[in-house]
């Protein structure tokens, strides 16, 4: 095979050759560090390249190959992460220049799984500043969209999105609050998982907000996204939040007959007045496609949901301000301003208004759960509309933009933070202009075998996956 070939494997066929010794973990490292080094100058995915530590770790993972310890299916895949937990020896920004030197003296324990399981760190991906998905002054530079570079690439995970689409990393994690796994996975054309809230351990991780944050796995295609979460997954003493509930094995589970699986429909997003009428026509024969699948198809109503955005505004803009005081305290001025606009209005929130919104979170918790007893899942877009393109500040304040940020697009994303539940972005077609976008899949609590095996059914049925861009060209894009 042809170096050139090697970053455009998924990583499960990556996992397959480097176990049966088809091609060596350092020859995967070489090849996707040289397209890094070409590509990643135009779009921004990385922060910071690990050349020399992935080399290094690459040649040892060949060596213990050689000598028979194979860690298993994650065994040498090239991995690229967030830059916004702790990496022993590799500095760690948030996304933010107060933190552009700050290198962690031990790692996260996603990271610590990760090279247990025999990853191998590519590089920190590029973010919105602090993981808060409203930066427009990029300190890394703007990240910009693989399929069209005038597009942007979604928050706060926008370079795991923008690197695992052009190929630059064979799988990814990100972390998602209120979407920002699913937004950049909806706009890069890729499949990205919000995981159960607890079963990813967060220790070691710069937080947005506490009870929504959650970290999870962007990737290629299904099997890569159930591979990755496998690398992660489980148990830590050093984060309390985490269940203790046995990791099942999330590879085999894509293997599941999902005939009769009886699925649900949410009306509400479906009406939702942002949503584009393409984006709505591919969810709708993405909705088509999924009962073809042997499922039994119901049109259901959970009315609270339209309001799940301005139920988890004060939450998050609360617990953000408290997680960040030091930085309200000390580094007004050297941050975006959008970001210090949310952090300050997180102080200015009065208790009453957290507290009824934890009371109206308890109500939308009811009905959704409510839902999922009758069904064993849930469909819905992930994002109203395709990547918008990269311009100018919008203008903050309107009544336009303040009506969309509670009850627009936020609320096809927000409501599962909310609850905790894990939803999975799973692309369904291009819009005319060449843009992707994605059917979201709500599970129960720990199902994430259930919307994983939906998942790869309906991918292989449509194969949206085979799609990808590959090299600029005069259009602007990489495609």
């Amino acid at each position: 095979m042809k170096k050139t070939e090697i970053p455009f494997l998924t990583a499960t066929d990556l996992s397959h050759k480097i176990r049966d010794k088809e091609i060596s973990p350092t020859e995967v490292v070489i090849a996707y560090i040289e397209r890094i080094e070409n590509i990643n100058p135009t779009l921004n995915s990385y922060i910071t390249i690990c050349s020399k530590q992935a080399l290094d770790k690459a040649k040892e993972l060949e060596a213990s190959l050689m000598r028979g310890d194979y860690k298993g299916p994650f065994h040498g895949i090239p991995v690229a992460v967030k830059d916004q937990w702790w990496t022993k020896g590799i500095r760690t920004t948030g996304g933010s220049r107060t933190l552009s030197s700050y290198v962690p003296e031990k790692d996260a324990t996603v990271m610590e799984y990760m090279n247990k399981a025999g990853g191998i760190l590519l590089g920190k991906t590029n973010m919105t500043e602090f993981a808060m998905g409203a930066t427009f002054d990029f300190p890394f530079g703007i990240p910009r969209n693989p399929w069209d570079i005038q597009y942007g690439v979604g928050g706060s995970s926008a370079g795991s999105g923008s690197a695992v689409a052009a190929h630059l990393t064979a799988t990814a994690l990100g972390e998602d609050t209120t979407g920002s796994i699913r937004t950049p996975s909806c706009w890069n054309g890729i499949v990205g998982l919000r995981p159960t809230w607890g079963l990813v351990s967060r220790y070691g991780m710069m937080g947005h907000c506490w009870s929504f944050d959650a970290i999870g796995p962007m990737s290629k295609t299904v099997e890569d996204c159930a591979l990755t979460l496998q690398a992660i997954a489980g148990y830590d003493p050093k984060d309390p939040y985490t269940s203790r509930r046995p990791v099942p094995n999330y590879m085999e589970s894509i293997k599941r007959d999902i005939s009769g699986l009886r699925i649900g429909v949410i009306q509400e997003t479906m009406s939702n007045g942002e949503l584009d009428p393409e984006v709505k026509c591919l969810v709708s024969k993405a909705i088509k496609d999924i009962e073809s699948l042997g499922v039994v198809v119901d049109q259901i109503s959970l009315p609270l949901i339209t309001h799940a955005g301005a139920i988890s505004a004060p939450i998050s803009f609360t617990e953000c301000s408290a997680i960040h005081k030091d930085n309200i305290s000390n580094n007004l001025g050297l941050m975006d301003h959008t970001i210090e606009l949310n952090m300050l209005t997180g102080r200015l929130i009065p208790a009453q208004t957290y507290y009824k919104a934890q009371r109206l979170r308890e109500l939308w918790r009811k009905q959704a759960l409510e839902a999922l007893e009758t069904y064993d899942i849930l469909l819905q877009p992930t994002c109203a509309t395709f990547a918008p393109k990269i311009g100018p500040r919008p203008s903050p304040g309107t009544r336009t933009s303040e009506k969309n940020a509670l009850y627009g697009n936020k609320s096809l994303r927000t409501p599962w933070s909310l609850l905790g539940n894990p939803a999975l972005s799973l692309p369904c077609g291009f819009g005319v202009q060449g843009l992707p976008t994605s059917i979201q899949v709500i599970g129960r609590h720990f199902e994430e075998e259930t919307i994983f095996a939906l998942g790869h059914a309906f991918e292989k049925l449509n194969n949206w996956n085979k799609y990808s861009p590959t090299d600029l060209n005069e259009r602007g894009r990489i495609g």
